[in-house]
């Protein structure tokens, strides 16, 4: 097996064996992506709009754009009948996480299964990240497909961990 370096990383994981030739899954990844790309975040990146909110306040923009969107989930919520994702089988936590790859607490995985899954991104806007992996061992998985603006997150929030893993190896355990 390849050398892997993990970061020890606490997310939440829903997950189901499935690949890219279920449509369902297919279908929500794609849809994830276009949540995170809606209208009104389109709108923002829009070059004229971005020109004209130079001089707003962008922690403040970025605040209102995300208490719209939350608005928007709530009210699709109430309206629809139709679950916001769909429901995966089996749900579990990871452990550590490494630059395209992710460890489980248990094993919990077979080996050379492919999988969907949906991890909960303690990120700044707060989401659910959408990926395909297959399973290297019982709790190792690799991912095999992410969308490009979540492995930037991925990348990012690894980077975090990364940091704090220093901080604390250092015997620094005061974050800031």
């Amino acid at each position: 097996m390849e050398d892997i370096r993990f970061v020890p990383a606490f997310l939440k994981i829903v997950y189901e064996p499935g690949n890219v030739e279920n449509t369902a899954f297919m279908q929500e990844y794609y849809t994830l992506l276009q949540l995170n790309d809606d209208p009104l975040g389109l709108w923002l990146k829009s070059s004229k709009v971005r020109k004209e909110s130079e001089q707003s306040d962008q922690v403040l923009l970025t605040l209102l754009v995300e208490l719209h969107r939350k608005i928007d989930k709530l009210t699709h919520l109430i309206t629809s009948d139709t679950p916001l994702h769909l429901p995966l089988a089996l749900e579990g936590n990871l452990k550590a996480i490494g630059h395209g790859y992710i460890e489980f607490d248990s094993n919990v995985l077979k080996p050379d299964e492919s999988y969907y899954a949906r991890i909960d991104m303690p990120t700044f806007p707060k989401r659910q990240m959408p990926l395909f992996f297959e399973a290297l061992n019982e709790s190792i998985g690799k991912i095999v497909m992410m969308h490009e603006d979540d492995e930037k997150d991925w990348s990012t929030y690894m980077v975090a961990c990364e940091r704090v893993m220093i901080r604390q190896m250092k015997g620094n355990q005061n974050e800031y």
